[in-house]
């Protein structure tokens, strides 16, 4: 008789990481980084339309950002690993993530791995990040987040953190890709926290 297989446990932590078209791709450079940096096996997949935002806003290449992940997915690609829920991760980000990929989740009809993949991460229950990336919003907008809020998705637009003195655009990247890992309950050396490192204070304005 065959003895049983014994369950192989993924050798680290997996985090899927989706980044869409959306301005602010910083955020899943940012990301992927501290992941990296953090120890934790990256799973990315990216959309058609980030790959333009890519070279818009960066000097990067697809290139280069799929050098900071572990794993690599087509968005084409729904059969792969990340869109089946029997694939165990700790969750997924989406970082930016434009509107219609938000809506695009909420309706739980998918088009593509990338919101495959999120809909996997609600229907198992695990933590959904979603960096959305709109202003102003309609009524239409709202109405969507709530609904995946409803569903359990975490809505986190980059939000400035201006308590953390920042003193470059890059640091406050760096504290919302911090403060972004910390929902998932992934330490993050960049990030401030208020009730630990307090406001740094500032000099006093001198009067003309």
């Amino acid at each position: 008789m065959a003895k049983a297989r014994a369950r192989q446990q993924p050798s680290r932590e997996r985090v899927v990481v989706g980044v869409t078209g959306a301005s602010g791709i910083v955020y899943g450079v940012g990301i992927l980084d501290m992941l990296r940096e953090a120890g934790l096996e990256t799973h990315l997949v990216v959309s058609k339309a980030a790959e333009l935002t890519l070279a818009y806003e960066t000097r990067l290449k697809l290139s280069d950002l799929v050098a900071r992940a572990d794993v690599h997915h087509r968005v084409d690609d729904v059969g792969a690993s990340i869109a089946s829920g029997s694939f165990r991760t700790r969750g997924m980000i989406v970082a930016p993530c434009s509107v219609r990929t938000m809506s695009e989740i909420a309706t739980g009809v998918t088009t593509s791995l990338l919101t495959r993949a999120a809909d996997v991460a609600l229907k198992e229950r695990r933590p959904l990040v979603l960096l959305v990336r709109e202003t102003p919003l309609h009524a239409g907008h709202l109405e969507t987040m709530l609904k995946l809020a409803r569903l359990g998705a975490i809505i986190a637009p980059p939000v400035p953190a201006f308590y953390a003195a920042p003193a470059s655009i890059d640091d406050l990247v760096a504290q919302t890709c911090a403060r972004t890992l910390d929902l998932l309950g992934i330490d993050a050396p960049a990030l401030r926290r208020w009730s630990e490192d307090g406001p740094r204070r500032r000099p006093a304005r001198r009067t003309p």
